[in-house]
């Protein structure tokens, strides 16, 4: 299949968003059998690293300037530390269902973002998407205040989540003309080096504490799943199809994770779906879908 078609786009980003909806259980599986959150991000950065780097000695060279490697550690920074940190952890302490519900907020802050930073306009479509969607992401983190079990969430759990969404929707609007210049195999070898770099320092510890002879080998497989299909298959596979389809379209897919996540996670019996948690996703969705049916700064500017 030519890998330019719009079919092969739907399917890579279909591919990438069921990949990341069933991350959230296997993850969050793995974690409940001896693989804490801190050593879980350090498996996913390093393992990034070393598979970005294997790929590249395959595909066409890019050379990067000394500077663009170095404005690639504040890349890294807000692209995978702070969000791999914060998602990771939060996954590990909250239900996967509630962060997956959550993920699918990230439009909204890159919305904001995109006002404050880009000077995009903010239309009475926008405003009110937002508002929903924040009524949205109120309703799971006030769910998980009253939750008994983490089953069905954690506060704590759903605002790293959240901040997670915050860290990636800075990343996107700060540096965005950045990682354009460059092939997706250079731009995550580059930021996992620094993310695997400035993570591992603080994370030995608790890798070299996992007490590998306990944990079962379906945990083991999860982790590879995180590593090799979250990680790295997920990054290649959606940026295949953001070259060929409308952001809209993109962003429509975010739908497929909580679907499958929430699935997944019922059926291994580490997460419950109750009507508040049907309320937000309803709400956010909602959100969501209004913030990008609004115009941009560039339709604006066609009609004048």
């Amino acid at each position: 299949m030519d890998n330019k078609t719009p079919l092969f786009a739907h399917l890579s980003m279909f591919g990438a968003c069921a990949i990341w909806g069933l991350m959230a259980p296997v993850g969050k599986y793995a974690m409940l059998h001896g693989i804490d959150g801190i050593s879980m991000v350090s498996f996913r950065v390093a393992g990034g690293a070393l598979l970005f780097w294997l790929t590249s000695f395959f595909t066409a060279k890019e050379s990067v300037p000394v500077a663009d490697r170095l404005k690639m550690i504040l890349a890294a920074i807000f692209g995978l530390v702070c969000n791999q940190c914060c998602f990771t952890i939060g996954l590990s302490i909250t239900s996967p269902v509630n962060a997956s519900i959550v993920t699918t907020a990230m439009p909204i802050f890159a919305m904001i973002l995109s006002f404050v930073i880009l000077k995009e306009p903010l239309t009475s479509k926008k405003a009110i998407g937002v508002a929903l969607g924040c009524s949205g992401a109120i309703t799971l983190v006030v769910t998980s205040a009253t939750a008994e079990s983490d089953k069905v969430g954690n506060i704590r759990g759903d605002l790293l989540v959240l901040g997670a969404q915050l860290s990636y929707a800075l990343f996107l609007s700060l540096f965005s003309k950045l990682v354009r210049k460059y092939s997706t195999i250079t731009v995550n070898k580059w930021m996992f080096l620094w993310a695997t770099i400035l993570i591992w320092p603080f994370s030995y510890g608790h890798v070299y504490d996992i007490k590998w002879s306990e944990i079962p080998s379906t945990a083991i497989l999860g982790t590879l799943y995180v590593v090799v299909f979250g990680t790295y298959v997920g990054y290649i596979l959606i940026v295949k199809a953001q070259q060929i389809l409308r952001p809209t379209v993109v962003s429509v897919y975010n739908y497929v994770q909580p679907i499958v996540s929430v699935s997944v996670s019922i059926l291994l019996g580490i997460g419950v779906f109750k009507p508040a948690q049907g309320l937000a996703v309803a709400l956010v969705f909602l959100g969501v879908w209004l913030v990008n049916k609004s115009k941009s700064r560039k339709d604006m500017e066609k009609k004048h």
